[in-house]
C-alpha cells in the first residue's frame, strides 16, 4: 500500500516529529513543564496534547477504529502532565504513539475512509473523508505545534531548531 505519495507524506510527518523532539532535547524538566504563555500549557503539555489529541485520536481512533478510551473525558486535560509522569515517560509514550501511526499509515491505502466518525465532525467546517486527509491534518497540526515550542524554546534560552 506504500505510494510515493504516502510516502513523502510520512516522510514530512515524521520531520515535524523529529523537530518537536527535537527542539525540546536538553531542557531540564523545570522548564518541561512550566508554562511559559499566559494559556498555562507547558512543553510537556504540548507532546502530551500531540499524543493523545493528534496520533492516537487521528490515527488510531479515527483511521484504525481503535476504541477512545485512553481519550481524556474533561476537555484539554491532554495539555495537563501530572508529577507521576516523568518527562521520560511523555517523549516515550509520543514516539510509542507515532510508531504505531506509522503501522496504521502503512497498512492503510490513502484514499481509505475512516473506520470511526467522530460526531462532533457534524459542526466543523471541514471533512475527514481520508487517510490522505487526515494525514494532511496531522502534518498541519504538529508543524504548528512544532514552531509554537520553538517560539517557547527561543524564549527559555535562546535556542532555534533551524534558522535559514
Amino acid at each position: 500500500m506504500a505510494t510515493a505519495e504516502k510516502e513523502s507524506l510520512q516522510r514530512r510527518l515524521g520531520g515535524q516529529r523529529e523537530h518537536v523532539l527535537g527542539i525540546l532535547d536538553g531542557l531540564s524538566d523545570e522548564h518541561l513543564r512550566r508554562p511559559v504563555l499566559p494559556s498555562g500549557w507547558s512543553c510537556l503539555g504540548m507532546v502530551q496534547h500531540l499524543t493523545l489529541a493528534d496520533e492516537y485520536y487521528w490515527f488510531g481512533c479515527v483511521v484504525a477504529g481503535h476504541a477512545q478510551d485512553r481519550l481524556p473525558t474533561e476537555p484539554d486535560r491532554e495539555w495537563v502532565v501530572g508529577p507521576e509522569l516523568s518527562a521520560a515517560d511523555v517523549f516515550h509514550r509520543y514516539r510509542d504513539e507515532a510508531a504505531r501511526s506509522d503501522a496504521i499509515i502503512a497498512s492503510t491505502d490513502l484514499d481509505a475512509a475512516p473506520e470511526w466518525t467522530d460526531p462532533r465532525w457534524k459542526s466543523w467546517p471541514v471533512t475527514f473523508p481520508d487517510l490522505r486527509t487526515i494525514m494532511l491534518h496531522v502534518l498541519v497540526e504538529t508543524s504548528v505545534h512544532a514552531g509554537h515550542l520553538d517560539a517557547i524554546r527561543e524564549l527559555i534560552d535562546g535556542r532555534q531548531w533551524i534558522v535559514l
